[in-house]
């Protein structure tokens, strides 16, 4: 069994798992889009969580709840199941495809066989849809891939239980209903209004403040953590930002590409031109980025190079902060 279905390469699994789906039951909404309207955009510094011994950064919406907002907020309804028992996951898995019914599922990424090496690390919140399955092969669209791909069935299941943070649990999801049309305007205005008060938020850890509060710790760390683990941590900071879905400045750009789109919907003219600010402040976090990987692989030939790189950060967060004002005046 093969579902007609078509396979669009995204810059962001879950963006691009929604938009697909969404093209499949007849709705042409873009990764962008769906990114906006989904509030996907966030800087969140949680120091009390660690990955690899070093504070957890974020640079998006926490894995789900972009597509979650999406639907809600054009008024889809998207059934969600997880199983304890494989067999039970694969059989409704199964199930769906026999009715022509392609399914979003989560799963870890360490174990996708079709990854390139430098890809493949311990993250279970990776999207990807399954539309067919040739004895037992099933056919993969994965929207971070250029071409469809397949794992077995054996394979499928590994990913689909894979162990530690977020484990999928079998995790599959699919919308369920529709509205006879999509009412983007108040979508995009609730999209909107959200991630200017995520971004605003008087909290320190929370958008342009947690921006500026890691800017401070940068400063602080050689000094009170030494140069190894102070290297440690902002090597932290880029891998969050340059590796894990599409980055911090990747999500920039994506959200530029939003405000675009959001632009023609609405017909207003002031969101095409943060549209081209949000541009310049992506480019930012890849100077951020550049500047911080060569400190901490010892190649940089600043004096000062910590507090240097600190004022950059601490810049970005200003830039922000001027954004997200601006952009909540546009609405």
């Amino acid at each position: 069994m093969k579902i007609a279905f078509e396979h669009k390469q995204s810059a962001h699994c879950e963006n691009g798992v929604a938009s697909n789906l969404m093209r499949f039951n007849g709705y042409e909404v873009s990764e962008p889009m769906v990114f906006g309207i989904g509030s996907g955009l966030l800087f969140c510094y949680i120091p009390f969580v660690k990955l690899d011994s070093a504070p957890l950064i974020t640079y998006r919406a926490m894995a789900g709840f972009i597509f979650k907002r999406f639907a809600k907020r054009v008024g889809i309804v998207i059934k969600r199941e997880k199983f304890k028992d494989p067999k039970k996951a694969q059989e409704r898995l199964d199930e769906n495809l026999r009715k022509n019914n392609p399914v979003g599922l989560q799963v870890g990424v360490y174990h996708l066989v079709y990854f390139p090496d430098e890809y493949r690390f311990h993250f279970n919140a990776h999207n990807l849809v399954v539309y067919g399955k040739e004895d037992d092969t099933y056919l993969i669209s994965d929207p971070t891939m250029e071409k469809v791909t397949t794992l077995t069935a054996q394979q499928l299941e590994k990913v689909r239980y894979a162990k530690g943070a977020f484990a999928p649990k079998g995790h599959m999801y699919y919308p369920i209903s529709f509205p006879e049309k999509l009412n983007l305007e108040h979508a995009i205005k609730k999209g909107i209004k959200h991630t200017c008060r995520e971004m605003l938020a008087p909290v320190p850890i929370v958008g342009y403040k947690g921006i500026k509060t890691v800017a401070k710790l940068i400063r602080k760390w050689p000094i009170k953590k030494g140069t190894k683990r102070a290297n440690h941590y902002l090597g932290q900071i880029v891998r969050m930002q340059e590796e894990i879905g599409t980055g911090g400045g990747g999500f920039r750009y994506i959200y530029a590409a939003f405000l675009q789109e959001a632009s023609d919907v609405l017909q207003n003219d002031t969101l095409s031109e943060l549209s081209k600010e949000m541009t310049e402040i992506g480019d930012l976090w890849r100077d951020f980025a550049l500047e911080a990987s060569r400190i901490y692989r010892n190649r940089s030939a600043q004096t000062d190079a910590y507090n240097k790189v600190a004022d950059q950060l601490d810049s970005i967060g200003n830039r922000e902060r001027d954004f997200f004002r601006k952009l909540k005046k546009a609405i």
